[in-house]
């Protein structure tokens, strides 16, 4: 396994398994428990997703010593910044079935997005978590949270993929020490991601699948990546991407899909940041 050193030293493993959409916790925990089981140690889900529960269940019986587990989770919109924030992190570790936390992420850049992270600094001083970060933070956002607080994110996870590749936003963060991470590598193969002729005439140069190569031009990015699969065969094939390397040639082919442009909907749609700002989980 390849890792990155966060801001902070903290050694995060660049390949994890993500759990989203997997709403349904038997399928959860056993898609968890496969993952564990095949060598995947980073784990990242959210209080949004619903399945945190089903992840505790699955590490508690992975009997993966906790110190080589890297597990993540996220932040949803409080209503109540400071205090709401502390009360949705126990509520957090209650479902996971843990001590600490090795990285928790506000999910998303509206509400009291100051006091959630002043009270996640706050545990992160206690040392109740390894590492603290955002996600779907635009690079305004960051600058302003930077502005007003004295911690810096150690993640900004944001849709990166072949047709998103946040090639500006990746340098950005890279000025500020901030490691970007990857959700939706693959699109949930949307634009026909997975017939993509540019990624299969790679794919078949290498002997790899489409997937594999999405995965590896993400690594040698630099860019944490957590795919999602509830298949066995394509988990197991989603983590054998360390056996070979792309050519620049090949990356430079890839640049040229990127269209800038999201693959789902756009945080700054008034009518999106509604929708998310008044979405209860509880």
């Amino acid at each position: 396994m390849q890792y990155v050193e966060l801001n902070n030293g903290v050694k995060m493993p660049i390949l994890g398994f993500g759990v989203f959409q997997i709403a349904d916790a038997l399928a959860c925990e056993k898609s968890v428990s496969e993952a564990l089981d095949l060598g995947y140690r980073s784990i990242d889900t959210a209080a949004a997703y619903g399945n945190e529960a089903a992840v505790g269940l699955a590490i508690k019986s992975s009997g993966v010593a906790r110190q080589d587990l890297f597990i993540t989770t996220k932040l949803w919109i409080q209503g109540n910044g400071y205090e709401g924030t502390l009360a949705a992190f126990e509520k957090s570790m209650q479902k996971l079935q843990l001590d600490y936390l090795d990285l928790y992420l506000i999910h998303q850049p509206y509400g009291d997005v100051f006091g959630e992270w002043r009270a996640m600094e706050k545990l992160y001083q206690e040392g109740r978590i390894r590492a603290i970060g955002v996600s779907n933070f635009q690079p305004d956002r960051i600058v302003d949270l930077l502005n007003h607080t004295e911690v810096i994110p150690a993640i900004n996870q944001v849709e990166t993929h072949p047709f998103q590749q946040q090639i500006s936003n990746q340098q950005f963060l890279q000025e500020h020490q901030i490691q970007i991470e990857s959700w939706g590598p693959f699109a949930e193969g949307k634009n026909g991601m997975f017939e993509n002729p540019l990624l299969a005439s790679i794919a078949q140069a290498h002997g790899k699948s489409i997937a594999q190569i999405i995965l590896r031009w993400l690594i040698q990015r630099g860019v944490v990546v957590i795919p999602k699969t509830v298949n066995r065969n394509r988990m197991e094939e989603n983590f054998h991407v360390f056996d070979f390397s792309l050519k620049e040639a090949e990356i430079d082919l890839i640049q040229s899909l990127d269209t800038n442009v999201s693959s789902f909907f756009d945080h700054r749609d008034p009518a999106m940041v509604k929708w998310l700002g008044t979405r209860k989980i509880d």
